[in-house]
């Protein structure tokens, strides 16, 4: 048990280790049908994660689309709008799980949550670059991760290049691009030692139900004002991009119910840019980063939102506040606000990354694999996720005592740390992952941002050359 609220509220964290009905043969079903993508449907080998897959949704609207399907391509005569339907079954069984985690993480911390969000028709008339996306996912199903072959991934390259032109389909532009290069780097297939068939998977089926009109539609959008109160900063870094998404609670002007939003921002970046240095090129895009590392709130007025909580970031609408302590807010403000629904299309496990605040555990294990405990439960903590372009260290989670964090899930329910309270030479000080987010005078950021600020500096003189030539 974790005190929610100062209200004597509990957070069920007995709730995280006791297992789902129905999520293990959910997975079997999924994974049943990866194995057969493996070899390709052309020809499948494996005929019988086609059937259970189909059993997975007989009981649902898509039953006679996807046994149809699946026995299409048993006999090795299936279209495209068959591996739509297979999709759509993968896609809805792991929609499944993914609602069943999200029920699972709402009874533990007991918040509210919304009703499904609305989505605006798309306006995109493109059939025929949809048309040519789908065609190519639907040769590549067919060839199977063994049989990919350079000559098959480069075809994309003109269906890529021609969606990249059409802002309302860089979604899926953007997913065949990177899905894409992987293949390419892993050609050809037939040598392949391991083949990642859950992510290939998961890209294939989300890449068929987006080149379906319509399935892209976005987000119904608003305004909100009132007051927001940063929680952390999740960073995550490629080697070509990086992006920082801001969790917060937003208390409406209205007087309504507070609300769990986002505030996101991605920028690309070169792969020498890395560490403390990735924090200048994201400043610029996104105010909210000062905030969070002065510890203030910040007051929006009519700023635009989804009807998922995403906060369309425009500086125009928002100033600083008053101070406002991350914990206080997580003490307080976070047990009562309400989680935004999920888009259909966002339905999958790997998305789950809830807020949380917890304290009063035990410690187990070392740095390198750490986890929390509760009167005989444990929670795993994701060290591995700690970006280094913060203080926030495992050494300062292994001496916490309270801990503001994200539940995701991966198999099992695992903590990623976004601050935590700990003592520093008998005094309970606050170490986030973000400090350093909007600049800061500590001695290791001021380092590490120096270094970063003189290899943007000989890229510019660099770049400057080519230029001149």
């Amino acid at each position: 048990m974790v005190p929610a609220d100062q209200g004597g509220g509990v957070m069920r964290t007995d709730l995280l280790t006791d297992p789902i009905a129905g999520l293990d043969e959910a997975l079997a079903a999924v994974d049943a049908f990866d194995d057969v993508l493996v070899a390709g449907l052309l020809r499948p080998q494996k005929i019988a994660g086609l059937t259970e897959l189909a059993d997975a949704v007989a009981g649902s609207p898509l039953a006679a689309r996807v046994a149809e399907a699946a026995e299409k391509t048993a006999a090795g005569a299936a279209g495209e709008e068959h591996f739509v339907s297979l999709a759509a079954a993968r896609a809805a069984v792991c929609g499944s799980v993914h609602d069943a985690v999200l029920a699972r993480i709402g009874e533990a911390t007991g918040r509210p949550s919304d009703e499904e969000a609305d989505r605006q028709p798309s306006e995109t008339e493109t059939p025929n670059l949809l048309a040519a996306a789908r065609s190519w996912l639907s040769d590549l199903a067919r060839a199977g991760w063994q049989g990919i072959d350079h000559d098959l991934i480069s075809a994309s390259a003109p269906v890529i290049s021609a969606l990249l032109a059409e802002p309302g389909l860089r979604r899926l532009a953007v997913l065949l691009d990177g899905f894409a290069a992987e293949l390419a780097a892993s050609c050809p297939g037939a040598a392949l030692e391991r083949v990642p068939v859950r992510r290939w998977g998961d890209l294939w089926s989300r890449g068929m139900l987006l080149t379906l009109p319509g399935v892209a539609a976005t987000p119904a959008t608003g305004t909100v004002t009132g007051r927001l109160l940063p929680l952390g900063v999740d960073l995550l870094e490629h080697a070509t991009a990086a992006q920082a998404q801001v969790h917060a609670v937003l208390e409406p002007e209205d007087g309504t119910a507070p609300r769990l939003v986002r505030a996101s921002v991605t920028v690309p970046k070169p792969d020498t840019i890395i560490g403390a240095g990735i924090w200048q090129l994201l400043r610029p895009h996104l105010s909210l980063l000062a905030a969070v590392s002065e510890g203030r709130s910040m007051d929006l007025v009519d700023m635009p939102v989804t009807a998922e909580g995403d906060l369309l970031w425009q500086d125009e609408h928002a100033r600083l506040g008053e101070p406002a302590d991350a914990f206080s807010t997580a003490r307080v403000v976070l047990p009562k606000a309400v989680t935004s629904a999920v888009a259909p299309l966002d339905r999958h496990p790997v998305r789950i990354a809830v807020p949380v605040f917890l304290e009063g555990y035990g410690v187990e294990g070392d740095e390198e694999a750490l986890s929390f405990t509760f009167a005989g439960n444990r929670l795993s903590v994701e060290v591995d996720r700690i970006p280094v372009a913060g203080p926030l260290t495992p050494k300062a989670i292994a001496t916490s005592s309270a801990c503001i964090g994200l539940i995701r899930w991966d198999g099992e329910f695992r903590l990623q740390p976004l601050a935590v309270e700990t003592t520093v030479r008998k005094k309970t000080t606050a170490v986030h992952a973000g400090a350093w987010a909007g600049g800061t005078e500590d001695k290791a950021g001021v380092k590490a941002e120096k270094a970063a600020t003189d290899a943007a500096a000989v890229l510019r003189e660099r770049a400057g050359r080519l230029l001149r030539k």
